[in-house]
């Protein structure tokens, strides 16, 4: 009985590790740039455009091409509500680029300044379809955000950490699979460009739940550019 249990227990260890083993993390330095115009249309109507080209496979070939952009209302000074619309190009190496279509609901508020900095808040709720499959996939992002000025009393140059996390809501004949879908966290530094405009520069760590256990890590330089009016 004593070496059936033993039995038991290494070929149980054995199968732990071989699942494992299994499953394994991938890993990739990339280059992210985003360009975003944003301001007042008229009164409480605002808008944002912004063009994200991500260059990955050590910052070799283009990874994506996303077009996205907005309009919303703004509820109160701090509150924003917008409904938006992305395009993503999803280039294949010897083969047809996949292209992925975002409506999307999003509030995004300013919750206090809090420590000398300020806290805000951006809540998303996307409807993706892609052209590698038929079903329509539903995913919630959220992302809490901090800056913070290096010196008292100017906004030249911000301190800057934000982190938001991505839940799939349901799985689909594409690839999306319901639950945790992804982590981003950001530390850099916010510069004033003038007329209110900013530049945000700074390393993201992406981390992508995959297939079979497995997942991918991207170490981002990523540079930001938002031209306000």
């Amino acid at each position: 009985m004593r070496r059936l249990f033993h039995s038991f227990i290494i070929c149980a260890s054995a199968m732990g590790f071989a699942g494992s083993a299994m499953a394994r993390t991938t890993q990739d330095e990339q280059l992210w740039v985003n360009l975003t115009a944003m301001g007042s249309v008229s009164g409480k109507l605002v808008y944002f455009a912004e063009i994200q080209p991500r260059i990955g496979d050590g910052v070799s070939r283009l990874d994506q091409m996303l077009l996205r952009g907005a309009l919303g209302w703004k509820l109160s000074p701090n509150l924003t509500v917008y409904q938006g619309y992305a395009h993503a190009v999803l280039p294949v190496d010897g083969g047809r680029d996949v292209n992925e279509e975002r409506s999307f609901q999003q509030l995004s508020w300013t919750i206090g300044k809090p420590w000398g900095g300020e806290l805000s808040s951006r809540t998303r709720l996307e409807q993706r379809w892609r052209s590698d499959g038929s079903d329509m996939g539903w995913r919630l992002r959220e992302m809490i955000r901090y800056e913070k000025p290096l010196k008292p009393g100017s906004n030249a140059v911000n301190a800057l950490i934000y982190g938001e996390g991505f839940v799939a809501l349901n799985s689909t004949d594409w690839g999306a699979k319901s639950g945790f879908d992804q982590a981003r966290a950001f530390i850099g530094a916010e510069l004033g460009l003038g007329d209110a405009s900013t530049a945000e520069i700074g390393y993201l760590n992406q981390t992508i739940n995959q297939r079979a256990g497995n997942s991918r890590v991207n170490h981002v330089a990523s540079i930001s550019l938002f031209f306000r009016h």
